[in-house]
């Protein structure tokens, strides 16, 4: 009989056994940015999430930074009136996450920058792309998403991260860069599915589809190796790291992913809907919150994920402070 509860008798023994970890130095936090001065709104589905003014964004990076997280993913949000069915507003000079980019990078140089880029926040349709019959037109929206990336680049980030799900989007963004001669990486939403899990996130950055939804251009959850594929293809046409979205959902995709592209790192988003689920569920007392999201957070890793992109990241921090 092959004993293994000796693995297990006390908190010490366990420690010393585990062979997974997750670390402040993993995550990546997710911010949503708006016009206007002074603004910190507590988003409504989303415990704890806020959208930021740029000048309480800086507030709450300086907090971010004193906790060891050191990257940031924004998103823009604008106010219908703002919005038209180009998505101009994201990809015109001086748009909110590029001035939100230079302002970050004037006050914190070191802290690592990832931009969205995709038009559904920004077309008054809340779809991702321009339309025609009804349906984003994949071929006219590449320029547009490329316009978008330059803006974000040229503006200081680090990362911009297509996420539109557009076939060609990576190549379109490399060769701009390239043009553009900057040296800005992409971080790809490789294998980012059509997923309800993304309900919260559609509220918080008002980019619900006002008709249909998105299932022409993200990815069939019911699929087996698409995922596998539309990685390959991200990773030849320039992409520098790669990531699977939703996270908790798909642990075999992350797997999957990180046995077949070892040299390319590798973002997991456990995204709005996960986090809510987790954060109501303890509200209601179903479970504590600070273990449900410590083993959610460490399952992500477990299956192969390099970086996390997580609205929990701050919390983490003040609790697992050590990294």
């Amino acid at each position: 009989m092959k004993r293994f509860r000796q693995y297990r008798k006390s908190q010490e023994i366990r420690d010393q056994y585990a062979d997974v970890s997750v670390a402040v130095s993993d995550f990546i936090y997710p911010y949503f940015v708006v016009e206007g001065k002074g603004v910190k709104q507590e988003i409504t589905s989303m415990p704890d999430v806020f959208r930021f003014s740029i000048d309480e964004l800086l507030i709450d990076i300086e907090h971010l930074l004193s906790l060891g997280i050191d990257k940031i993913l924004l998103f823009g949000v604008l106010d219908n009136k703002d919005k038209d069915e180009r998505g101009s507003a994201g990809y015109t000079a001086g748009n909110i996450i590029s001035a939100a980019v230079k302002s970050i990078k004037e006050h914190f140089p070191h802290i690592v920058v990832f931009t969205d880029v995709c038009l559904c926040e920004y077309t008054s349709h809340g779809h991702c792309g321009l339309l025609h019959d009804h349906d984003v037109d994949n071929d006219t929206t590449l320029p547009l998403l490329a316009e978008m990336a330059y803006r974000h680049a040229a503006a200081g980030a680090d990362f911009v991260a297509p996420s539109a799900m557009m076939d060609g989007q990576v190549e379109a963004i490399k060769n701009r860069l390239t043009k553009e001669n900057l040296n800005t990486k992409i971080l790809a939403y490789s294998a980012k599915y059509a997923s309800a899990f993304y309900g919260p996130f559609r509220d918080a950055a008002g980019s619900s589809p006002s008709f249909g939804d998105r299932k022409t251009y993200q990815m069939d959850f019911r699929t087996l190796n698409q995922g596998i594929e539309e990685i390959a293809a991200d990773i030849e046409e320039g992409a520098d790291w790669i990531m699977v979205k939703p996270a908790m959902a798909y642990l075999d995709m992350l797997y999957r992913a990180s046995q077949q592209f070892p040299d390319h790192p590798l973002v997991a988003y456990q995204v709005s809907g996960e986090y809510s689920m987790l954060k109501n569920g303890a509200v209601q007392g179903f479970f504590d919150e600070e273990r449900i999201f410590f083993e959610s957070l460490t399952a992500i890793k477990r299956a192969g994920a390099d970086y996390i992109i997580s609205y929990y990241a701050k919390e983490f921090a003040k609790k697992h402070i050590k990294s």
